[in-house]
C-alpha cells in the first residue's frame, strides 16, 4: 500500500511562519510522500518562499510540489522554484518523480495547469487573438502532462499533481461563473489517456474534496481551506 499525503493553497507568509511544521514533522508516521497542489505563496514574492522552504525542507519524506497562481504573481516563479529545489523540495511543470515506497514504485507527474472550463461550457481557440491564445495555453500544459505521465515507465502507480482543476466535480460550492477559471477538462482528458490512478489538485478554497474525472479517474481537491488540515492522507494498494 502507497500513502500519500496532500494539501494545497498554503498561502505561507512571515507570520505564518511555523504553524505547519509540527504537523508535518509527523508526516512519515502516515505517510510516504507529501504532494503540495501549488499556492505556496501569497504574492509569489522570494521572502514568502523562504517561509515555504523552511516549512517543507528536511521532512521525513519526499516532498513534490507544483506552483500556483499566486506564486507566479511577482514573476518570480522560476526563482521560486530554485529556491525550493535548493532545499529538496521538487518542483515540476511538465516533469515527473519516481518515488520508490518499499517494492512499489508511485510515479507522481505535474504541471501547474490553467483555466479554460469543461464539457458543454468551456472557452475554444475561436474569436479574438487573446481568446485563442488563452485555450492554446491550457492545450499545452495539458500536453506536457500527457507526456509527464506517458513517459514513466515502470511504476505500480501514476499520480497527476496539479493546481487547477481536471474536472467539474470538485468545483461543487463556488460559484459555477468562475468555473473556467479553476480548471480545464483538457487536464482531466490528459489524466484519463495515461492510466492516471489519483489526480491531486487544489484552487478551488470553496469546492468539495472528491471527485472523478470523465474518465473514471478518483480526484482529490486538496485546498487546505477544504481538507481543513495540515495534510489529508489518501492510500492505493
Amino acid at each position: 500500500m502507497i500513502r500519500i499525503a496532500a494539501v494545497g493553497d498554503v498561502h505561507l507568509g512571515e507570520d505564518a511562519r511555523g504553524r505547519l511544521r509540527p504537523a508535518l514533522e509527523n508526516v512519515g508516521e502516515h505517510a510516504d510522500v507529501l504532494l503540495v497542489a501549488g499556492d505556496l505563496t501569497r504574492h509569489g514574492t522570494l521572502d514568502e518562499a523562504q517561509v515555504v522552504a523552511d516549512e517543507f525542507a528536511d521532512l521525513p519524506v519526499p516532498v513534490i510540489t507544483v506552483l500556483g497562481n499566486h506564486d507566479y504573481h511577482s514573476d518570480q516563479q522560476e526563482a521560486i522554484a530554485g529556491l525550493l529545489e535548493d532545499n529538496g523540495i521538487r518542483v515540476l511543470e511538465g516533469g515527473s518523480m519516481v518515488v520508490e515506497v518499499g517494492d512499489a514504485r508511485l510515479g507522481v507527474a505535474g504541471v501547474k495547469g490553467f483555466g479554460g472550463g469543461f464539457a458543454g461550457k468551456c472557452g475554444s481557440a475561436f474569436g479574438e487573438p487573446e481568446m485563442k491564445a488563452f485555450i492554446a495555453h491550457t492545450g499545452q500544459i495539458a500536453d506536457r502532462l500527457r507526456h509527464a505521465l506517458d513517459s514513466m515507465e515502470d511504476v505500480d502507480v501514476r499520480v497527476a499533481l496539479t493546481h487547477y482543476a481536471p474536472t467539474a466535480d470538485t468545483l461543487r460550492g463556488e460559484p459555477p461563473e468562475i468555473y473556467p477559471f479553476l480548471g480545464s477538462y483538457l487536464l482531466g482528458e490528459a489524466i484519463d489517456t495515461a492510466g492516471t490512478d489519483l489526480a491531486i489538485h487544489g484552487h478551488a478554497h470553496f469546492g468539495c474534496e472528491q471527485g472523478l474525472t470523465a474518465g473514471g479517474v478518483r480526484v482529490r481537491n486538496v485546498a487546505q481551506p477544504v481538507i481543513n488540515s495540515a495534510f489529508a492522507v489518501y492510500c492505493i494498494q
